[in-house]
């Protein structure tokens, strides 16, 4: 009987701690004391859009400049719940060695991590303008890293290369032959170190973990007068989240290569379509306002790019292609299927469905829908 009065007594004061909390969090006095706990008791309480939210941040330092040198800027730490388990990423990476970092380079570095923390297998891209260059997977991490780069070495110039995996020598080394702002990854050895250290501007930031991609989190960003807020997107598809819909059905290296080719697109600026094969980007359009003109804009990188390298083989040929909305026309897929393309991955949902469709089977295409979207704005 003892125990059930101190169960009742102890429930009786978490209520009533719990109500006194709410009344707080709706007069704001709450969201004044701490942020994580107006994120908690919102939570708690159900409330998806609660009636106030705060963001806050610590150990605020001034960048020399924000996006441009007329913008002053700053960057904080998470303050608020994010704070209670902080993110690996460049927010939280531990910098080396390089020039301070500005504003740009903090969010291309955040960019890149995050696209690489998306693989299982060693993984590397280069990220500039928000937006990845390239990317691949490979055994090993200079491997990698070349390959992402070979995608488009005219763009990846000056950019931000990332990495999944602990940095050896090799790939230090292959990282310096090239103009680099940043590298981040997760640890780099002695070996890798010393490379670095022979180009003193370069900034190096090592995480200590990796970020996980399937991690639910809030995000929020600035309109004027107002915020917006979100979870971040955190939908990874795999091969089972793959349907068929065309009478062809992709191969085992296809299948392989679209989910490469998806999880690259979720990670650039829409609208997007991303050409992959044998585990590496081969050609990418982000940022269009059309989605012909993003297959447009991947066929010509890659074409630029083979012929910078001397190739005489298209790159497209036999490709996986993504996009990160359903095709809404088959003007769509045809630019895809003329670059060269053998298999496409796209979300589907278009009331044209049955015409892209229908012309994935008329040129022998294999195609997948996963029923999810990757808008990036």
């Amino acid at each position: 009987m003892r125990t059930r009065k101190i169960f009742i007594c102890e429930n009786f004061v978490l209520a009533n701690i719990f109500t006194l909390g709410l009344i707080f969090y709706n007069t704001g006095l709450c969201i004044q004391y701490h942020p994580a706990i107006a994120a908690w008791l919102a939570a708690r309480a159900g409330l998806a859009a609660p009636p106030r939210i705060a963001i806050a941040g610590a150990g605020g330092r001034a960048l020399r400049y924000g996006e441009n040198p007329h913008q002053r800027a700053a960057f904080y730490l998470a303050g608020g719940a994010e704070s209670l388990r902080p993110r690996p990423g460049a927010a939280t990476a531990e910098q080396v060695q390089g020039k301070a970092l500005s504003y740009n380079n903090l969010a291309d570095a955040d960019a890149a991590f995050e696209l690489v923390c998306e693989f299982d297998a060693p993984a590397a891209a280069v990220v500039k303008h928000a937006n990845p260059c390239g990317a691949a997977c490979a055994e090993e991490p200079e491997a990698a890293f070349r390959a992402a780069r070979a995608c488009d070495p005219l763009s990846a110039f000056g950019g931000v290369a990332a990495f999944n995996c602990a940095l050896d020598g090799a790939a230090a080394e292959a990282v310096c032959e090239g103009f680099v702002e940043v590298v981040i990854a997760p640890a780099a050895d002695a070996a890798a170190r010393a490379a670095f250290a022979r180009k003193a501007n370069l900034r190096l930031l090592l995480t200590g973990g990796l970020a996980d991609p399937a991690a639910r989190e809030t995000r929020a960003r600035t309109v004027s007068g107002g915020l917006l807020v979100q979870e971040r997107d955190a939908a990874r598809v795999g091969p089972d989240g793959l349907r068929v819909v065309t009478r062809r059905r992709p191969t085992a290296a296809e299948i392989a290569d679209l989910v490469f080719a998806f999880r690259v697109c979720k990670h650039a600026r829409s609208n997007a379509i991303v050409f992959a094969r044998d585990g590496r980007t081969a050609g990418i359009g982000a940022g269009q306002p059309s989605r012909v003109d993003a297959a447009r804009v991947a066929v010509l990188k890659a074409r630029e790019a083979a012929a910078a390298a001397g190739e005489s083989e298209s790159r497209l040929a036999g490709a996986a292609a993504a996009s990160d909305a359903f095709i809404p026309f088959a003007d769509g897929l045809a630019a895809v299927a003329d670059a060269g393309a053998a298999a496409v991955v796209q979300p589907g949902g278009s009331v044209r469905d049955a015409e892209v469709i229908a012309l994935a089977d008329e040129r022998g295409l294999a195609m997948v829908f996963t029923g999810v979207r990757h808008f990036r704005h």
